[in-house]
């Protein structure tokens, strides 16, 4: 099938014989475009007009392979809840080729649930509408608040019913774009196996397609640990500031890139708790919102065990004392991070040593009102500018807000600029509108009984996070008191 504005470079097909399978999507009978997102079309250098319908639908459900594709089913493992799986790979999923985009840029073109392939351990391959469009809303609405993350193209339906647990649904594929789907299990698929060499090919392709300024380097594989734990640290930081937890941080799902990807039982939190865990299957909390940095930490753990040949063949110890080193600095990465957001959002451009006790105690606050994040920060714009009624009113009791507010305000006093312009700025970081989850799921619940429009609706807002526009209150809300606990499920 040809379609103009294809233009595949496919550099892991053609560098990385070897780390994966060959493969197509299953044939489907109807494949119809339920969501196309032509601007990130656009800025792929694909033609949006042309994709938007029945051909671009076939394409998007892996039905038929457009000209230049070289679809394939990649190979890695990982460590899931902490258990190792030496062999998980695209059990659902194909890579469907690379383009360059309009900024020069390589992006992934993936499909998510167009069925079985030689990784699939048993599983039907396929993916339904509601998880479909969950992970397209979430991804998207990332995107818009700065977070760096896969993106949805497109999200098709199949024209049959799937099974699950709750009887058939309709079947859908998601069509997502990433700088790559490098993961630590690409990397810990081949350490499994001894093949150090295959492990080296990998790492200088990871390094030249993300890191290319170490790739001259002698240390460059130590270098390459260094540069994957710091964006890290700094994308961890980015879903704490935002209350965004990911609920399966299995290293499989931890790209070498430092994307976001996959958003199975993801959510934000409403009320402010560390603990909170929404996935159905993490009964542990193991990857509760206040755990993800050490988790973080911990898988870079696993992949700095699959690097220690290439970091120092001759001596291991000395292999092992590098990479350690390299790990152990994750917490100042993370903390230099988070505490640099966190001062945007306090309104805070000069540092001082207290900044960190300041953001904690607000935090501390918050958790023991189990107050409303987003809404708190929110309106700490308004408080800079004196007007403190709206966040204390956010607070059953306020009177540890209370204790805290003259400590804020000393250090605001001791910043620059004028009032306005801060409030300004701490609004420009701080959203009004996130995919609160109440919301999410009657979007989804009515696309799936076939009304896209409260789905489009909030798609709409969750577009422009940091802009309050009259009208839309109700999306800044939290979930109404009869919603209930709120548990999500992995898989789609």
């Amino acid at each position: 099938m040809t379609l103009a504005g294809f233009k595949f470079d496919n550099s892991y097909a053609r560098d990385l014989e070897g780390f994966y399978v060959p493969w197509k999507g299953a044939e489907v009978p109807a494949p119809r475009m339920v969501r196309f997102n032509g601007a990130l079309a656009t800025e792929l250098g694909l033609d949006a007009g042309a994709l938007d319908g029945d051909e671009g639908a076939a394409i998007f459900a892996g039905h038929a392979a457009p000209e230049g594709a070289e679809p394939l089913a990649m190979a890695y493992a990982g460590h899931q809840f902490g258990g190792f799986s030496p062999q998980l790979g695209d059990g659902r999923a194909l890579l469907l080729g690379e383009v360059i985009d309009s900024a020069g840029k390589r992006r992934d073109i993936h499909l998510k649930g167009s069925g079985r392939t030689p990784f699939s351990r048993g599983g039907d391959g396929k993916a339904v509408l509601g998880p479909v469009l969950r992970e397209y809303i979430i991804g998207e609405a990332m995107h818009a608040l700065g977070v760096p993350t896969t993106r949805a193209l497109s999200a098709v339906t199949t024209g049959e019913q799937v099974m699950r647990q709750d009887g058939p649904e309709p079947g859908a594929v998601l069509a997502r774009v990433a700088s790559s789907h490098l993961r630590v299990g690409t990397f810990q698929f081949f350490a499994a196996r001894g093949e150090t060499e295959r492990l080296r090919q990998l790492a200088d392709y990871a390094i030249a397609r993300h890191y290319p300024e170490l790739a001259s380097q002698p240390d460059r594989y130590l270098g390459l640990l260094k540069a994957v734990r710091d964006r890290q640290a700094v994308l961890i930081a980015r879903w704490m500031q935002l209350g965004f937890v990911h609920g399966v941080m299995n290293t499989d799902n931890m790209t070498i890139s430092g994307e976001t990807i996959d958003y199975g039982p993801c959510a934000f939190i409403d009320g402010y708790d560390p603990a909170t865990v929404f996935s159905s299957i993490d009964s542990q909390g193991r990857y509760a919102y206040g755990n993800q940095p050490k988790i973080a930490q911990w898988n870079l753990a696993r992949l700095a065990e699959t690097l220690l040949d290439l970091i120092n063949p001759d001596d291991s110890d000395d292999a092992v004392r590098q990479a350690g080193e390299a790990i152990n600095r994750f917490p100042l990465a993370y903390e230099r991070a988070w505490l640099s957001g966190m001062r945007a959002k306090l309104g805070l451009v000069r540092e001082e040593p207290e900044d960190m006790e300041l953001a904690t105690g607000l935090l501390a606050v918050l958790e023991t009102q189990a107050a409303d994040y987003t809404r708190v920060f929110r309106s700490l714009g308004r408080a800079a500018n004196g007007d403190v009624a709206p966040t204390r009113a956010l607070f059953a009791n306020p009177a540890g807000f209370d204790l805290w507010l003259p400590m804020w305000q000393a250090r605001l006093a001791r910043e620059d600029g004028n009032a306005e312009g801060r409030a300004a700025a701490m609004d420009r970081v701080n959203p009004v509108y996130i995919p609160r989850n109440h919301m999410v799921e009657a979007a989804l619940k009515s696309a799936t009984e076939g009304n896209l429009v409260p789905f489009e609706r909030l798609l709409e807002v969750l577009a422009d996070p940091f802009t309050e526009r009259q009208g839309l209150e109700v999306f800044a809300l939290g979930a109404p008191s009869d919603f209930g606990p709120y548990t999500t499920f992995c898989g789609t």
